[in-house]
């Protein structure tokens, strides 16, 4: 082979180790272009478009796709159901998050203890919760809410206590935030209780060699170096708070407390299926999305310093 041959060979070989990894992330790219790139611009093409009914609605060309701009949005802003769903789903966040996370914080630092025992049986016990699916958790609670069906209200009644109704709609908001804590603790105890199992033991040894008990240690050793998992935690939390669904819509075959924009994403349920809007609820779904990116993004951005500390020191 001649030099520019070889050149030329050498070059294909470069450029073909180049492309090589892009022909390994190619069909994740096709993935996320097909499955959630496409959706969203679908979403968002869809949230600026309406229907123009012509006459009775009925018979060819009757109804005819337009453009409306921003109108869905303005729409979704100010209708009353919404606001009053994202008011209902900031008192369930409020109710069900710091909850969640104080109990996984405290179970993960008892798991952690060296005089807790039987840890193996009460990590699977705290975390086994999280394995059964929304919906089958939403109906085993359901029917302990009942009181024609649950054993609960039963014994109640003969001790002779009066309970109220936990599925009223002044108890109803306790009801699936219940139902989010008891699936929720075991996740984010496991997270905090891993990263409190990767702090190097001789941290400890000194502490106790300085006289500090186990409640110091726990207060200005392992929470601080837990942080950035308390705060992985609380968005993967707040995320999750934003767009409860399974929980409430299980539910509300049980109860007429219940309504069907109980929560944001039910207004965007009912919308789509229900209504057959789609446009309204494509604008609802990108309000939520949006909303959510915001807050996740904000609070980042409020505790950067406190979670990447660690990172920014080594």
């Amino acid at each position: 082979m001649t030099t520019t041959e070889l050149a030329a060979s050498a070059a294909a070989v470069r450029r073909r180790r180049r492309l090589a990894p892009y022909g390994f992330l190619a069909p994740a790219m096709v993935l996320f272009a097909l499955f959630l790139a496409l959706p969203i611009g679908y979403a968002l093409y869809l949230s600026l478009r309406t229907v123009k009914v012509s006459g009775l609605g009925l018979g060819k060309g009757a109804r005819t796709e337009i453009w409306a701009g921003f109108t869905n949005y303005t729409a979704a802003l100010t209708d009353p159901e919404f606001i009053a769903s994202v008011v209902r789903v900031t008192l369930y966040g409020l109710l069900l998050v710091p909850t969640m996370l104080g109990l996984a914080l405290l179970f993960a630092l008892l798991l952690d203890s060296r005089r807790t025992c039987g840890k193996g049986v009460s990590k699977i016990a705290i975390f086994l919760p999280y394995a059964v699916p929304a919906v089958i958790a939403s109906l085993l609670w359901g029917f302990l809410y009942l009181p024609g069906v649950s054993p609960f209200y039963y014994v109640f009644e003969k001790l002779g206590w009066d309970v109220p109704d936990i599925l009223s709609a002044q108890w109803v908001v306790f009801a699936i935030a219940n139902i989010g804590l008891w699936g929720g603790v075991g996740f984010n105890m496991l997270v905090i209780y891993t990263s409190l199992k990767s702090i190097p033991s001789e941290l400890y040894e000194a502490a106790r060699l300085d006289g500090a008990s186990e409640i110091g240690i726990a207060l200005r050793i392992k929470i601080p170096i837990a942080m950035p998992s308390l705060i992985l935690t609380f968005l993967f939390s707040m995320v999750a708070t934003l767009q409860v669904f399974a929980e409430p819509m299980t539910l509300r075959p049980l109860t007429n407390t219940i309504s069907s924009t109980w929560s944001p994403l039910m207004k965007v349920y009912r919308d789509a299926f229900t209504r057959d809007d789609i446009y309204s609820a494509s604008a609802t779904s990108v309000v939520i999305a949006v909303a959510t990116f915001v807050l996740s993004f904000g609070f980042l951005l409020l505790v950067q310093n406190r979670a990447f500390a660690q990172e920014s020191r080594s």
